[in-house]
C-alpha cells in the first residue's frame, strides 16, 4: 500500500515536470509567434530595409517589420556573417543566450567558486596566523622537572638576562639566541622548556617539525617566517621547536622536491636566527634526538650558542620519578623505590611512567589492589 502511494506521488511529480517543460517550450520558445516566413524572404526584407528589429535565438530568428507589431520568425542558419549583415541594414539587433550557454556560465561560476573556496581554505589551513598558538602560562615550574640540576642552574642565569637584557648589555653580555637540547625521546626536553617559560613567567610558543610540513611547496618557509614574526610581537618569549632534526637536517642539493623544500626551510631558519638581536627577548630552544643530522650552519655558535645533553635519569632522579608516578597507585611491599630504581636503570622518564601504569593495569585486570614485581617485569616485556 505504501509503495503504491509512493509510486503515485512520483508519477504526479513527473507529470507536473512534463507540463512545466511543455509550458516553457510553448510560451517562451514560441514567443507567441506563429507566423513563419522562409529565410530567403526574410533576407530580402532585410536587404530592402523593411525590418525594424531582429532577435537572434538558438534555433530561430524572431523579427518585426517596420510599421508592424506582429512578431514573425524564420529558421536560424547560424551564419557567422548574419549579425554584420543586419547591422549594415540598420536593423535593431538583440542576441538571446541559449539555455545551454546559460547553464555553461552557471557551471563555470560554480567551478570557480569551488576552486577559490578550496584555495582559501588551504591557505587558512596551512598558513593561518593561528598555526602557532601562544601559551601565556605553561603551569610548569622547575620543581616539576626531576633531575637536570646543572641545566636548571644554567637556565636561571639565562632567565635573568631575559628579564633585564639592557642591564646585561651594558656589561657586554648578551642573551643566547638559541639553546639546543639533545637527548633520547622521553627524557623531558619538552617539559623542561615549558618549565623554563613558567619560571621566567613569559610567553611560550611550541612548535614541532610536522607543523612545517605541507603538501604545497614553499609553505614550510612561510610558516618559519610566521613563527618568528609572532615571537617578536609576543616578546619576551620562548620559541620551542621539538623534533628539530625533522626540519633542520643537512641540506642536500639533489634537486628532488623534498630536498628542495627542506633546503628552503633551513635557509629560512638561518635568515630568521640572524635577523633578530639577543636583546629582542626571543629565545629559541630546539630539541633533537640526533645532533649529527642537523645542518652545520644552523647550529654554529652565534645561532645556537648553548648545547645541553639531556641524559637518562640517574639513580637519584629515578627514585624521585618513581615516587611521583606511584602517587595514586598501590605498589606491593616488594616494589620498594630502591628496587624499582635498579629495575628501571637506563629507562627514560616516559618509559618509567608507562611501565608503572601498565603494571597497575595488569594488577587491576587480576582483581588485585597492588601490583607486584612480576607485574613490573611483565609490563617491561610488553612495552
Amino acid at each position: 500500500m505504501i509503495k503504491k502511494k509512493q509510486l503515485n506521488i512520483w508519477l504526479l511529480v513527473l507529470l507536473l515536470a512534463a507540463v512545466a517543460f511543455a509550458g516553457y517550450y510553448f510560451f517562451f520558445q514560441s514567443d507567441n509567434s506563429k507566423n513563419y516566413i522562409a529565410y530567403k524572404d526574410f533576407y530580402s526584407l532585410a536587404e530592402q530595409g523593411k525590418l525594424e528589429s531582429v532577435q537572434i535565438k538558438e534555433e530561430r530568428l524572431v523579427f518585426v517589420q517596420k510599421g508592424s507589431e506582429i512578431k514573425e520568425w524564420t529558421k536560424n542558419p547560424h551564419s557567422p556573417l548574419l549579425e554584420e549583415f543586419l547591422l549594415r541594414n540598420d536593423v535593431e539587433l538583440s542576441v538571446e543566450k541559449d539555455t545551454g550557454e546559460i547553464f555553461s556560465i552557471i557551471f563555470d561560476a560554480i567551478f570557480y567558486i569551488f576552486f577559490f573556496g578550496i584555495f582559501i581554505f588551504a591557505f587558512r589551513k596551512f598558513i593561518s596566523p593561528n598555526s602557532f598558538k601562544v601559551v601565556h602560562k605553561t603551569g610548569v615550574k622547575f620543581d616539576d622537572v626531576v633531575g637536570m640540576d646543572n641545566l636548571k642552574r644554567d637556565m636561571k642565569q639565562v632567565m635573568k638576562i631575559m628579564e633585564n637584557p639592557a642591564e646585561y648589555a651594558k656589561r657586554g653580555i648578551r642573551m643566547p639566541k638559541g639553546i639546543l637540547l639533545e637527548g633520547e625521546p622521553g627524557n623531558g626536553k619538552t617539559l623542561f622548556a615549558k618549565a623554563l617559560a613558567g619560571e621566567a613567567k613569559i610567553n611560550f610558543i611550541p612548535a614541532k617539525a610536522t607543523d612545517f610540513e605541507s603538501m604545497f611547496m614553499a609553505i614550510g618557509p612561510l610558516k618559519v617566517k610566521l613563527l618568528f614574526r609572532k615571537a617578536r610581537r609576543r616578546a619576551p618569549c620562548i620559541v620551542f621547536i621539538d623534533e628539530f632534526d625533522g626540519i633542520g637536517t643537512r641540506r642536500n642539493y639533489s634537486g628532488s622536491a623534498i630536498e628542495t623544500e627542506n633546503t628552503r626551510i633551513v635557509t629560512a631558519l638561518l635568515n630568521e636566527l640572524d635577523g633578530f638581536e639577543a636583546t629582542n627577548g626571543v629565545l629559541v630552544i630546539a630539541a633533537t634526538n640526533s645532533i649529527q643530522a642537523l645542518d652545520p650552519a644552523l647550529i654554529r655558535p652565534g645561532r645556537f650558542d648553548a648545547r645541553f645533553a639531556v641524559p637518562y635519569p640517574d639513580s637519584a632522579a629515578r627514585e624521585k620519578l618513581i615516587e611521583m608516578y606511584c602517587r595514586g597507585k598501590s605498589p606491593a611491599q616488594e616494589c620498594s623505590v630502591q628496587v624499582l630504581s635498579k629495575t628501571f636503570n637506563g629507562f627514560s622518564c616516559a618509559k618509567i611512567e608507562s611501565v608503572l601504569n601498565k603494571a597497575a593495569l595488569l594488577a587491576a585486570q587480576d582483581q588485585r589492589d597492588s601490583f607486584t614485581l612480576d607485574d613490573v617485569r611483565q609490563a617491561v616485556k610488553e612495552l
